[in-house]
């Protein structure tokens, strides 16, 4: 997870832009994933297992091919993307591949 901090000037991200899920209410993990990715289905039990071991973390997971306004927007090149979100829905951390456990542990520090 260690690939990268935000664009600046990134958007905020809401329930509104996440298809109506609710944000963590100390960050949320989003995964950008697509129907056919072998390793989104990892990616997703990852950050599943972490946002139950912490207090606070939502998970969200988005269909690439149906957001792709959003993905555009973000310059999402590949799935899956993890973004790591704050409170306000602001991203602190971007990473595109299928992370460890312990680097979405670590970049979750950027959000809490």
């Amino acid at each position: 997870m260690g690939e990268g901090t935000a664009p600046s000037g990134a958007p905020r991200l809401g329930p509104e832009r996440l298809g109506g899920a609710p944000l963590g209410e100390r960050a949320t993990l989003v995964q950008f994933s697509s129907a056919f990715c072998q390793p989104c289905r990892a990616t997703r039990r990852t950050l599943a297992e972490v946002a139950a071991m912490v207090p606070g973390v939502g998970h969200v997971e988005i269909d690439a091919e149906e957001h792709l306004a959003l993905v555009r927007e973000l310059g999402i090149a590949r799935t899956p993307t993890v973004l790591v979100l704050d409170a306000e829905g602001r991203i602190v951390r971007r990473a595109a591949g299928q992370p460890r456990r312990a680097d979405v542990i670590a970049a979750l520090g950027r959000a809490l």
